[in-house]
Formats: structure tokens, C-alpha cells, sequence
């Protein structure tokens, strides 16, 4: 049976429950920033992005979450990332 479009089956929304809300924080200008969110989408992880150059209220909450005004800033779950760090990331979302 086809499933309706824009509804997941069982086994999709479970697992979109247990994974975690990930969000990057970047600018526009950012090579590494690119980097992360590349290696995300290689990795099919849904992510937010947070462009910090335009939101300085998100600049704000970046330097709160991590010391740091450099980014990528990546946020998954409870967990804060500075700079691209391939096996932090891949430890954090559980991925090989």
C-alpha cells in the first residue's frame, strides 16, 4: 500500500523522534561552515541553519551555548560542536 504524500510510516516517525534537533550555526561566508552542512546532508541529517551574520539575537544565543563567536557552531541535541569536527559529529548523531 502507498503511504499518502507528506506522512511517514511507523518506523520513520520513530526514528525522526529519537533523533536529535540539530542546528548550525554559520555566515555566509564560510568555508567550514559548508563543510558541516555538506557532511550533514552526505549523512541525510535534517538540520536548521542559523546564518549569524543577519540574526544578532542568534549570535547571541550561539555565544551563550558555546564561549565562541567563530563558527560553524553545531548544535545536536545537548551537545555543542565548535569548528568542523567530522568525529565529533558522527559520535554525537550516533553514525558511522
Amino acid at each position: 500500500m502507498k503511504m499518502p504524500t507528506g506522512h511517514s510510516t511507523g518506523s520513520d516517525a520513530a526514528a525522526a523522534k529519537s533523533a536529535p534537533k540539530v542546528k548550525v550555526y554559520s555566515t555566509t561566508t564560510c568555508p567550514w561552515c559548508v563543510k558541516v552542512k555538506d557532511f550533514l546532508k552526505e549523512h541525510n541529517v535534517k538540520y536548521e541553519e542559523v546564518n549569524i551574520s543577519t540574526d544578532p539575537k542568534a549570535r547571541e544565543q550561539m555565544f551563550e551555548k558555546s564561549g565562541q563567536f567563530g563558527v560553524p557552531v553545531t548544535e545536536i541535541g545537548d551537545d555543542i560542536i565548535v569548528g568542523f569536527n567530522r568525529e565529533a559529529i558522527k559520535k554525537s548523531l550516533h553514525i558511522s
